[in-house]
């Protein structure tokens, strides 16, 4: 199969959409398919206003639409909602050719939290952008249901693995040497600095030990000048995250508005039990009942329990989340871009889809 995947998030951005896209990109072309990835760094971009590292495309359709043109794709997925997406959806709509299209982030929330802008309007955009599309691949069923709720259309439950020969289990917190030897017990959050991760709630709670930040965001300068004890990483590279994730006590995730949370299940691959609150992701990734972690409206609270768990419980839970899996259901939800290619789907190996229920 010739896939076209178009995605505004792509390489050198660090977020969870760029490494779930990674990893599913090297898992599909493992199985022998063809993969283009039609990302910013094809185009002329300009730096997204407000939101430092993320670089867009500026006017991208011409150059998309030849580039779409050449290829030739079978299928075609619109992984995001920004300028390429936009592009990518208009030329698959000029063309007759169908699309599917993933709901990977809130970010009307995001919108609502940087720009005030009005929840509802968010969603109404959005909405509008994946309604011609045959399937939105979504990667709970919390966020499947929510978004069901507020009027969208076709989704498809998609869910996420962890890379478990990176992500290495330790039975005990090992020293991460490039921080010296720190108080524990050590928290531990990654991701981006932003608006809709609530990393405030965690940098203010009051706990024993060493508060440690990886990740980069627009947020950072101003919550590095409040929280000068917290321990700031910035991005580091794939492997030394993994040391990092190795190094801590509990991993917390201060987000109420996340899709799923892929570093929570590389903290419990590498044995880092979660501290989280009960909403959507968590409720899919740490499970219900919690397995691996501890879901408690009082964050403080679910740090302590999560303290007290052992680490096998953390790693076994991660080890539900294969991305073998995950892309053989990434590839079962795509669709032919013209009816008559659909003997190139099915000539994919159908999946139970009710099995995702016990992966989540």
């Amino acid at each position: 199969m010739n896939l076209a995947l178009i995605t505004d998030a792509w390489l050198p951005q660090v977020n969870g959409v760029v490494t779930t896209l990674v990893e599913l990109v090297r898992e599909v072309q493992t199985q022998g398919h063809d993969v283009t990835v039609l990302h910013p760094g094809l185009f002329r971009t300009r730096p997204c206003p407000g939101y430092a590292g993320i670089d867009l495309a500026v006017r991208p359709y011409t150059e998309l639409a030849r580039q779409l043109d050449v290829l030739e794709p079978d299928t075609i997925h619109i992984a995001t909602e920004g300028p390429l997406g936009w592009a990518a959806r208009r030329y698959c709509l000029r063309r007759k050719l169908r699309f599917t299209t993933a709901f990977h982030t809130r970010f009307p929330e995001i919108l609502h939290a940087a720009l005030k802008v009005p929840l509802w309007l968010g969603y109404a955009a959005f909405r509008h952008f994946h309604r011609p599309s045959s399937g939105v691949m979504v990667p709970t069923q919390s966020v499947l249901r929510m978004l069901e709720g507020r009027g969208f259309r076709n989704l498809r439950g998609w869910t996420h693995g962890v890379d478990m020969a990176l992500f290495q289990y330790r039975d005990t917190p090992e020293a991460y040497i490039p921080l010296g030897n720190l108080a524990h017990p050590v928290a531990l959050f990654v991701g981006r600095i932003s608006y809709e991760k609530n990393i405030e709630a965690f940098l203010a709670l009051d706990i024993p030990g060493t508060k440690v930040v990886c990740g980069v965001g627009p947020l950072e300068d101003r919550l590095k000048e409040r929280y000068p004890r917290a321990r700031w990483l910035g991005v580091l590279p794939r492997d030394e995250l993994a040391k990092v994730y190795a190094a801590a006590d509990v991993f917390v995730m201060p987000s109420r508005s996340e899709t799923f949370g892929l570093v929570m299940l590389e903290a419990m691959a590498c044995g880092t039990p979660v501290a989280a609150f009960p909403v959507e992701g968590p409720l899919e990734v740490v499970g219900s009942p919690p397995k691996g972690g501890v879901l408690d409206t009082d964050l403080k609270s679910a740090c302590y329990g999560a303290l007290a768990l052992p680490r096998s419980e953390a790693r076994s839970r991660a080890m539900e989340f294969s991305w073998t899996y995950s892309s053989q259901l990434f590839m079962d939800r795509l669709v032919p871009v013209r009816q008559e290619l659909s003997s190139v789907v099915r000539s994919l190996s159908p999946l139970d889809v009710t099995k995702m229920s016990s992966n989540t």
